[in-house]
């Protein structure tokens, strides 16, 4: 997975930019993609639309193999009707159920060389944050009227079937809020908390659906397990579920970037942040079930130059064919 930033101001504008050809992080983008050549893909950060045209687009010009794609608008950049951040204003970005300009700003999508069972695809996306089982959301700050719809996805949560062989591996996508840029109230930190632990819900058996596959978790959960802001025992649960193995992707990049004040190993880090705050930190992720054996992981980073810079490393885990 990759939260590659391919973000604009409006939009459209993303996708003018690829069919155009000549944005620089488009093709830098591209390039790197092609250097490592994953089976499947999910990037995060990459603006979408209703009808998945951006990212078909984007298949297109990699031109790779990348016959399935998958996308759709989530919860940044929709508007509430509330003021969300109390600052008297309605209609603003921080009032969007989740923080953006317009629908399906820095979202998601997924490209696969494999075949994807759109038929069986699962979005989570419009679960309301009180239906999670021991949902932390802080009624304390939100009116009723907001608790009551309060979605829990600030961009998604995706249960992708892709056919492997014919075999089924359900890919668990997601991107979880940043948990700061709040107040007292630590709303966006306890949001970004319980989007991680939808996963261990799920896994536990404890949503509407089950389970019924081997599955990857991939995304950019926003939280180191040690460093940072944020509730860390919450990636750390998941990281240490039963169902789950951490292949633990590093690169010699992340302990060239280390921040001596850190205390993670940095060869982990697959972000690189502003110094000394937030700083380089593990957020992204590619999580395999426990029945799947990986045969290698790393962290894949960009070369940043003139207009094409990544704060984010591609996180790879290659798989052995299934039995």
């Amino acid at each position: 997975m990759w939260d590659a930033g391919l973000s604009r101001a409006g939009p459209g504008l993303l996708l003018k930019d690829i069919l155009d050809q000549d944005a620089p992080d488009v093709l830098a983008a591209r390039d790197h993609i092609l250097s490592n050549a994953p089976d499947v893909l999910l990037l995060n950060g990459f603006d979408t639309d209703f009808d998945g045209i951006t990212i078909k687009a984007f298949a297109d010009i990699l031109d790779a193999g990348y016959a399935y794609t998958f996308s759709t608008v989530g919860n940044s950049g929709v508007p509430s009707t509330f003021d969300l951040d109390r600052d008297g204003r309605l209609g603003e970005p921080e009032d969007a159920w989740a923080f953006g300009d317009f629908r399906g700003d820095g979202g998601m999508a997924v490209l696969s060389k494999r075949p994807i069972q759109y038929d069986a695809i699962h979005t989570l996306t419009a679960m309301r944050w009180l239906d999670l089982p021991r949902s932390r959301l802080p009624l304390s700050y939100f009116i009723p009227d907001e608790a009551a719809v309060h979605p829990l996805s600030s961009h998604g949560h995706w249960i992708v079937p892709i056919d492997w062989s014919g075999a089924q591996i359900d890919l668990l996508a997601f991107k979880a809020a940043t948990p700061v840029f709040d107040g007292p109230e630590d709303r966006n930190g306890l949001r970004n908390a319980d989007e991680i632990a939808l996963w261990r819900h799920y896994l536990d058996g404890a949503l509407l659906i089950k389970p019924t596959a081997p599955f990857v978790i991939a995304g950019n959960a926003n939280l180191d397990p040690i460093d940072g802001e944020g509730l860390h025992g919450e990636i750390v649960a998941l990281l240490n579920h039963p169902a789950v193995q951490d292949p633990k992707p590093a690169s010699s990049h992340g302990g060239r970037i280390a921040n001596p004040e850190h205390s993670s190993n940095p060869r982990l880090d697959t972000v690189d942040w502003r110094d000394p705050e937030p700083g380089n930190l593990r957020v992204d992720y590619v999580l395999p079930s426990v029945d799947l054996r990986v045969v290698d992981a790393g962290i894949s980073w960009a070369s940043n130059s003139g207009n094409a810079v990544f704060s984010h490393g591609l996180v790879w885990v290659d798989i052995a064919p299934l039995p």
